[in-house]
């Protein structure tokens, strides 16, 4: 039996999403379907995305769709909107479909897991510098890679090796480590660490960098994350410190991370997928959390200050 991936489908195309839609469709082997809801469908039909200067134009599709079956899923939503996407890919989905989800977190491929089983699934992550969004317009640089692996670090199964040919051909960069859930957990110690600070103080990475106070602060919230991945099972975690704290050193000066621009646009932040999670596996395996506790508090106060807002301006219009 052939399996080689033709038939993709994403589902989210925001600033990490439009990135792999716009490849795969100047791929000209490829099938790409774009995964939407009525709404979203109306939306972008009406005012498509613009990437780079260049509108966005896709093949959509609705979840009610029956008949495109996919050999490749790539989920790139908001954690929030995980659930619903859960739901909506079931059409699409085959007996041997890859899923790959990109979303940040250590918890997705589990939630996904549910539903289509490990045997669909490859652990994955994006890394790269951050794709910035002003309203419809996206604007994003070369420097994009999307680390996967099998959960089991198989680098030799079939939907890796699947996947791995698909990329080469494609054009898209893709690194497959030999630790793949050590490598998971060192981008969730990043964004942990990263992302939800800047959002509050509202800084760059270059002027996170810049901090030696801001750095001495973050490195107190990835020994939180460092306890809790050795407690999960993740092995050689003594080094993940000094490896994370050397990435950030590679980002853009002027980028800023995905949660401080929701913060900026009014959008809900992923607080339950980074604090809300580390708080909870704290918990399960009775390990103290008091910087990622107040982060989780600090961000509901921005989510309820956001709800009171836009509900002044609904009684206002």
């Amino acid at each position: 039996m052939n399996n080689d991936i033709k038939n993709v489908l994403i589902c989210g195309i925001g600033a990490v999403g439009c990135i792999y839609a716009d490849k795969i469709k100047s791929y000209k082997r490829a099938d790409l379907r774009v995964l939407v809801d009525e709404k979203r469908l109306f939306k972008y039909q009406n005012a498509p995305l613009i990437f780079n200067g260049q509108q966005l134009d896709f093949n959509y599709v609705l979840p009610s769709e029956t008949s495109f079956k996919a050999d490749l899923i790539i989920i790139a939503t908001k954690f929030s909107g995980l659930i619903e996407a859960r739901k909506n890919i079931k059409n699409f989905v085959k007996d041997d479909t890859i899923i790959l989800s990109l979303l940040n977190g250590v918890t997705s491929e589990e939630i996904l897991a549910e539903t289509y089983g490990w045997n669909r699934l490859l652990l994955s992550y994006f890394i790269g510098h951050s794709a910035v969004r002003n309203g419809r317009n996206i604007r994003h640089d070369s420097v994009n890679t999307i680390v996967f692996g099998d959960r089991e670090n198989s680098l030799s199964s079939d939907n890796v090796s699947r996947l791995k040919t698909f990329f080469e051909d494609a054009g898209i960069n893709y690194k497959i480590p030999v630790d793949m859930k050590y490598s998971l957990w060192l981008k969730y110690m990043l964004n942990v660490a990263a992302n939800q600070s800047t959002a509050i103080l509202r800084m760059t990475f270059g002027e996170m960098l810049e901090n030696k106070k801001f750095m001495e602060f973050a490195v107190n919230i990835m020994k939180e994350v460092q306890l809790i991945a050795k407690a999960e099972g993740v092995k050689n975690t003594d080094d993940m410190i000094e490896k994370t704290v050397e990435h950030l050193k590679t980002m853009s000066p002027d980028g800023k991370t995905s949660m401080l621009q929701d913060v900026e646009a009014g959008r809900k932040t992923e607080v339950d997928m980074f604090a809300g999670t580390i708080v909870k596996l704290g918990q399960k395996h009775n390990i103290p959390t008091p910087y990622n506790k107040i982060f989780k508090e600090m961000f509901e106060i921005i989510h309820e200050a956001q709800d009171i807002k836009n509900s002044e301006k609904s009684v206002c219009c």
